[in-house]
């Protein structure tokens, strides 16, 4: 039974077509949330984030499947760029805070936060939600630090999504030294 729920959500994942509707200039929900980072928990604030910088939010479905933990990977090799151009970054699913503090470690290699948003609160806001189940599409805003969308990305496919952020970034930094 489990293989076949784990076949029926590939399937359903698959056949959605992931697509934020958050655009460049909208202004990003701000958010407090429970987050882990290196297994331990702490309390996440975007608007607190974004007085240092930019912030890459990212959302993804769930920890621990192939496509999130390649992701995770990702940004966390990654992770020194970001903070070179004084961007941080937090991921944000649907998991709960215990399975975060695991996954903060292991696939994100303690190198940025995970969030937690177990209502579905957050991934609604910025429209990351995926059609027919109850998970976030694979959706990356980056959030300049007044609060407004730089860039955003939606794509099921997590191998564009640090790429693309990075870009957006240095871009934006080229223009804000």
């Amino acid at each position: 039974m489990k293989r076949f729920a784990g076949f029926l959500l590939a399937v359903t994942l698959a056949a959605t077509p992931a697509a934020a509707t958050l655009k460049v200039g909208d202004a990003a929900p701000d958010f407090t949330a429970d987050a882990a980072l290196g297994g331990k928990p702490f309390t996440f604030k975007l608007a607190d984030a974004l007085k240092k910088g930019p912030v890459v939010v990212y959302f993804y479905p769930k920890a621990f499947t192939t496509g999130c933990s390649l992701e995770a990977h990702a940004f966390a090799e990654a992770m020194p760029q970001f903070t070179a151009l004084g961007a941080s970054v937090i991921g944000v699913s649907h998991d709960d805070l215990a399975t975060l503090k695991d996954f903060s470690t292991r696939d994100c290699a303690s190198a940025f936060p995970v969030a937690s948003d177990g209502d579905g609160h957050i991934i609604k806001a910025y429209d990351a939600t995926l059609p027919l189940v109850s998970m976030s599409s694979r959706t990356s805003y980056l959030v300049a630090p007044d609060g407004h969308v730089i860039a955003e990305y939606s794509d099921l496919d997590y191998s564009q999504h640090v790429d693309t952020m990075l870009a957006a970034l240095k871009t934006w930094r080229a223009a804000h030294p």
